[in-house]
């Protein structure tokens, strides 16, 4: 149904619009009566054959929403009666911010793809975290934090450090954003000079408080290896559990879609990221040995998908454009796969 007949009528829309009215629908649907109950029966499986664990926290499955869906937190409540495990909430800046001009989210229709160049768009850590603080379920929550547009690189640590502190206690991880294409400079960090002072700086933050939630860095598909090899070894020096491999890519590589010059700029996600995401997240486990935590992000549309980037090396798997194109029975189809994929090996 989603693919015959909603998804065309939501793709007649420019894409940000129709992400902001379907935000408004969903909040005034599950307001309805019975309706949680209704939705959780049609697109949720849980079963205990499906939990996993990873550094200390439980998860009800092995897929979560990516960071970029539920910007503001504004739907956590809603987004877990769809299936995930685990939802990102961000990028979260100090400062709320307006983002890009607009126009500045694309479809890419032939090739499942979306463009993007939002510029951490975002209501500020304070006003996100009193929704974290409202939110009554137990989906476990990351938060993905980020540096304000103003703010410049030599002082990008303050405003992550800002984040951590108010956002600490209240989600299970933290993301390093530092690999949008989309905030001038950003990328930058993702140096060996910047990249030690801000894990080193974010480090001293975390031992003073009482529960250490685990951090993640977000990185580029676009890297070079010796970059990467960087980033591990900064990882493993400074024990920061895991890596989110990967952001969106500034590549444009064997699109068949006609409007990609018109577009511009932006960080590119879909069905065109999972072999470059793939290739990452299976370098980041043989050159790690394991020592590192890998969520595998990028061009994730079904439970084939999956199941190549945990074979890959992945432990957790995210997805957000696919999502978009697949709808809201795909979480459900993954992981009645994954669960029919254990019970098969048990047995």
């Amino acid at each position: 149904m989603y693919k015959r007949l909603v998804r065309p009528i939501l793709f007649l829309f420019n894409p940000e619009f129709i992400h902001t009215v379907s935000f408004l629908l969903i909040k005034i649907i599950f307001k309805i009566p019975l309706i949680n109950v209704i939705l959780k029966r049609k697109f949720k499986l849980e079963d205990e054959n499906l939990r996993t664990s990873l550094l200390g926290l439980s998860f009800k499955n092995k897929i979560g929403l990516a960071a970029g869906f539920d910007k503001n937190a504004e739907l956590l409540n809603e987004i877990e009666s769809f299936g995930f495990g685990h939802v990102e909430v961000g990028t979260i800046t100090p400062k709320s911010q307006p983002g890009n001009e607009k126009p500045r989210l694309f479809r890419l229709l032939r090739d499942r793809a979306l463009i993007n160049r939002l510029g951490f768009n975002n209501d500020g850590v304070d006003k996100i975290l009193s929704r974290i603080k409202s939110y009554k379920g137990n989906l476990v929550i990351g938060a993905n934090i980020g540096k304000n547009k103003i703010t410049p690189n030599h002082k990008a640590a303050d405003d992550y450090i800002s984040c951590f502190n108010k956002l600490s206690g209240y989600v299970d991880y933290f993301v390093i954003n530092i690999s949008s294409p989309n905030t001038p400079e950003l990328r930058k960090l993702q140096s060996k000079k910047y990249l030690q002072d801000l894990v080193e700086k974010l480090n001293i933050e975390r031992s003073k408080k009482i529960n250490k939630a685990p951090f993640f860095i977000k990185i580029a598909p676009d890297l070079e290896k010796k970059e990467i090899k960087e980033i591990v070894d900064i990882c493993i020096k400074n024990k920061i559990e895991g890596i989110i491999a990967t952001n969106t890519t500034i590549k444009r590589r064997d699109l068949k879609s006609n409007n990609i010059k018109s577009i511009g700029d932006g960080g590119l996600s879909g069905k065109p990221l999972k072999e470059m995401s793939n290739s990452i997240i299976k370098y980041l486990k043989n050159y790690s040995k394991g020592k590192i935590k890998i969520i595998g992000v990028g061009g994730v549309f079904n439970s084939e998908d999956v199941i190549e980037k945990l074979n890959l090396g992945a432990d957790l798997v995210q997805v957000y454009s696919g999502w978009i194109y697949e709808g809201p029975s795909m979480i459900k189809k993954i992981n009645s796969t994954l669960l029919n994929f254990k019970k098969e090996n048990l047995n």
